[in-house]
């Protein structure tokens, strides 16, 4: 059975079940949230039914990447997930400047390839789905996260090339889809994603996806 897993902050978590995390037939559908990784699921489930496939979402609203690690044994490597799929990084860039208790980059890239490698050794076979992190110009967001989380995005992207993995690039979906509304309908607190955010999210993911 292909067991797909998405991991992340709250742009994944998106109001999730979370009682239910090992346990998801308790609250079909519930655990999978309200956001990109319950319209990924119900398309790829209706699309592959009969239990050839299972779909959780273990996302963890405020994760940055120390925390995704810390609790890689529990929600990754147990699980034992054949694709994993990691949104993860705009806390990392958000708590730097609201609070100073973000990751820096250089530890952002030390821990994630870590990660990566960790999860290759304990999870065999695994398959990864690396989805850059993203901000839009509105809400919370500030000019002075920009540089910040488009360093994040390039680490991302080249972390997807050293371990032949999958890249969704959402930003670059983001900045064209302001040309048909403003940043505030897709985004409006520039970081959690709108319906209409989530809807390009997975149809990006979808696009750049191609399970057996």
């Amino acid at each position: 059975m292909m067991k797909l897993l998405f991991q992340g902050d709250s742009i994944t978590d998106c109001g999730r079940d979370k009682s239910s995390d090992f346990e998801p037939d308790r609250s079909p559908g519930a655990h999978l949230g309200a956001g990109y990784p319950l319209l990924i699921a119900s398309r790829l489930l209706a699309d592959q039914p009969f239990g050839s496939l299972s779909v959780a979402n273990l996302g963890v609203g405020g994760n940055r990447i120390v925390d995704l690690a810390a609790r890689a044994q529990e929600h990754v490597w147990n699980l034992q997930p054949t694709h994993l799929s990691i949104l993860i990084g705009v806390n990392d860039t958000w708590h730097t400047f609201k609070r100073c208790a973000g990751v820096d980059l250089a530890r952002f890239e030390r821990v994630y390839r870590n990660l990566l490698i960790d999860t290759q050794h304990r999870v065999e076979g695994v398959r990864f789905i690396l989805c850059e992190p993203f901000v839009l110009p509105c809400g919370v967001v500030t000019p002075d996260w920009t540089g910040d989380i488009d360093q994040r995005r390039a680490i991302v992207q080249n972390l997807a090339t050293e371990f032949d993995a999958v890249f969704v690039a959402f930003q670059s979906v983001f900045h064209a889809a302001l040309d048909r509304a403003p940043a505030e309908f897709w985004a409006p607190d520039g970081v959690h994603p709108s319906p209409a955010g989530h809807r390009l999210m997975a149809d990006e993911w979808m696009r750049q996806v191609s399970l057996p």
